[in-house]
């Protein structure tokens, strides 16, 4: 059933909140950017008709066979420490979410939303979208209570990891990595609708999500895609350098410039560029990986970001979810050479990723995909009122810790306006 609606925006708050009213929902928001390989503006998937739920050790063949049982809409995450199913890695740190490393649905109800129409895939779809527009909408946001954030490592600690991590690659142990530091706050009461909706609206970016799985919700405002099939082909795209927006137009322009320039972001950039290329051979047509877009920036309402675009041709005989095993995770999350990075990384972040760093993002009925890099990201779990966020930078051997810590922080700046904490340090 496709239906036109009047205003997409007002719609999908709607349909939003009409998802929420499930156990488990799913939706994910384009915010209007312009991408030639998306395929809607909005996907809302609500109500459990089938699911997998899986942790490292078979996750991956789990899927393969749910995959296979259920063609069709399915919507679903992938957790970093699913790496432990990819190589022979451990995760040392317990985990206070509790998510599972993966979890897929098959919904009971799909909402797709393009441009100024609406399809419904329901038993009833007319009941869907009546039960849609009764929703009330609340435009204004009701403020945060006082929330007592928390890092997972003091300043000092992070200055002297970078210093340690540094030195492994003057030893040539790595070349690059994905340092990452958590920041948690217990005894949080907070409502993830509302929660979700402002850091939507202070930070609009091209892969936002919202899951519902129970009682554990994530809260996304991710820029990055991880990676997508559409048809033949696989897209990676790749993020590796950031600045801060400007006060003005000029200025702006001029920090765009500066990154764009940058040598240690282009060397950066260009490593992970390296890496994902690598990855995709795994899948790809002979000679078909290449590069269609390398240091492209790309502005957002909070920060620039340089943005890179790596395809290949599928093989025949690999399938979507062997593609993605094979890609996973994400080279910008990891570093270079990968499985040492993954190992130093958990050796110095003191804290267990979960689904940061993980994809969150859909299968369709024609066998495409597409998911995001889980990042800008608040975890939240209801029952044990537990709150947590990351926040990453790339490590080289130019970095300068102070700089990374602060950038850490830059990324971290939406969530932390939505929690009414402007900084930690």
């Amino acid at each position: 059933m496709i239906i036109s609606i009047t205003d997409p925006q007002i719609f999908k708050t709607r349909a939003l909140q009409w998802a929420n009213s499930f156990d488990v929902c799913c939706y994910l928001d384009s915010n209007n950017f312009t991408d030639p390989y998306s395929k809607f503006d909005a996907l809302i998937a609500a109500g459990v008709k089938y699911e997998l739920a899986a942790n490292a050790g078979s996750a991956f063949n789990e899927l393969e066979n749910f995959r296979k049982k259920h063609p069709d809409w399915m919507t679903g995450f992938f957790g970093y420490d699913l790496k432990n199913e990819v190589e022979d890695l451990t995760s040392s740190h317990a985990s206070e979410q509790n998510f599972p490393d993966l979890y897929f649905f098959v919904p009971l109800y799909i909402v797709v939303i393009k441009g100024d129409t609406a399809e419904v895939f329901a038993d009833d779809p007319q009941k869907v979208y009546e039960n849609i527009q009764q929703q009330m909408v609340n435009t204004a946001f009701e403020e945060v209570l006082p929330i007592e954030i928390q890092s997972r490592l003091s300043k000092l600690a992070y200055l002297d990891a970078v210093a340690k991590i540094k030195q492994h690659i003057s030893r040539g142990d790595i070349y690059v990595t994905n340092f990452c530091q958590e920041f948690f706050a217990a005894n949080a009461d907070i409502d993830p609708i509302a929660v979700f909706l402002k850091l939507n609206e202070i930070s609009p970016n091209p892969f936002a999500c919202f899951f519902k799985y129970r009682d554990k919700y994530v809260m996304c405002a991710s820029p990055e895609r991880f990676l997508a099939k559409r048809a033949h082909k696989l897209i990676s795209q790749p993020i590796k350098g950031t600045a801060k927006r400007g006060d003005n137009p000029a200025e702006d322009e001029s920090i765009k410039q500066q990154l764009r320039d940058h040598t240690k972001e282009q060397q950066e950039n260009v490593m992970i560029v390296d890496l994902v290329r690598n990855d995709l051979t795994r899948s790809a047509k002979a000679g078909s990986v290449k590069t269609e877009e390398l240091f492209g920036v790309y502005s957002f309402k909070q920060v620039h970001q340089m943005i890179s675009t790596v395809v290949c041709e599928l093989q025949d005989d690999i399938t979507p979810v062997q593609a993605i095993k094979n890609t996973f995770p994400m080279g910008s999350m990891t570093g270079a050479p990968k499985v040492r990075a993954m190992q130093l990384m958990d050796q110095y972040e003191g804290s267990r990723r979960g689904v940061y760093s993980g994809a969150v993002g859909y299968f369709s009925p024609d066998n495409d995909f597409d998911f995001n890099v889980v990042i800008r990201t608040i975890l939240y779990s209801h029952d044990k009122k537990h709150l947590s966020f990351h926040a990453g930078s790339a490590i080289t051997y130019h970095a300068e810790a102070e700089k990374e810590y602060q950038e850490c922080l830059l990324k971290a700046q939406a969530i932390l306006e939505v929690l009414g904490q402007p900084a930690v340090g």
